[in-house]
């Protein structure tokens, strides 16, 4: 399919909401409360960007995902690499994760606010409660793919732990972990939006709880607009940068190999 019919299909939908939004609010009787007028959504955007309030909030709401995705990112590969390459760390750790996964990041928000209150610190727990999963889900699925036979090549070359690492594991777990990496961001976001709902005071989650409590619901659309636009482009970016990083994949797909 052409990139030019990917647009179109990818249109398709958002376009059919747009219309049958207008249409809705225009020849119905359905109050701005519950749901406003395109054009009122407009007018809203306009407001929170000249009085700052967007820029602001997404600028305070960034710097909390960077700091939370680099937290767990670290964590994850660390946990994941180790406990694909130790049979014994696994088997110590993986019943504790497993359980500990089960858990919505949700439920961990009440007690995270006991141990560290609403500033910054909680929210970066939260992410990394929450994105540290998916990048040592897949690190460790990496990891343990390995073939046999390459691990078997390095004893028989008296490869140390760390030249083993290096020469047989990472370049085989990368992508993967790579993926990790790409949902643990995704992560990243939704945990920090969700938390900022419920405990803070600033940040674009917060922002939108504040319209909800005032009754602003063209203010709540603006800012569920701009979260699902910032977690586009924000998934697009690392999309690039992975692609850069391991360039023989994209050979390999446009050779149908994978």
């Amino acid at each position: 399919m052409s990139k030019g019919k990917k647009v179109v299909y990818g249109l398709f939908i958002p376009v059919v909401i747009i219309v049958a939004w207008y249409f809705y609010t225009t020849y119905s009787n359905v109050p701005d409360s519950l749901l406003p007028k395109i054009q009122n959504v407009g007018m809203a955007f306009k407001e929170m960007v000249s009085q700052g309030q967007l820029q602001n909030d997404l600028a305070v709401s960034f710097l909390r995902v960077i700091k939370g995705f680099l937290v767990s990112g670290i964590t994850g590969i660390i946990l994941g690499a180790m406990m694909g390459m130790s049979k014994k760390i696994n088997a110590l750790l993986l019943p504790t994760i497993t359980a500990i996964r089960q858990i919505p990041v949700i439920a961990w928000i009440p007690l995270i606010i006991l141990w560290v209150g609403i500033g910054e610190g909680s929210k970066v727990v939260i992410i990394v409660i929450a994105a540290s999963f998916p990048v040592l889900v897949n690190t460790l699925s990496g990891f343990t793919s390995t073939p046999a036979g390459y691990i078997e090549v390095a004893r028989l070359y008296n490869l140390n732990r760390w030249q083993t690492f290096i020469k047989v594991y990472l370049p085989h777990a990368l992508p993967q972990m790579l993926v990790g990496l790409k949902l643990g961001l995704s992560v990243s976001w939704m945990a920090l939006v969700a938390s900022e709902l419920i405990a803070a005071s600033s940040g674009i989650g917060y922002r939108m709880n504040d319209a909800r409590s005032l009754m602003r619901s063209d203010k709540v659309i603006v800012c569920m607009v701009v979260i699902g636009l910032t977690g586009i482009i924000m998934d697009k970016v690392i999309s690039l940068i992975f692609e850069a990083v391991t360039p023989w994949e994209k050979v390999a797909k446009s050779e149908g190999k994978i």
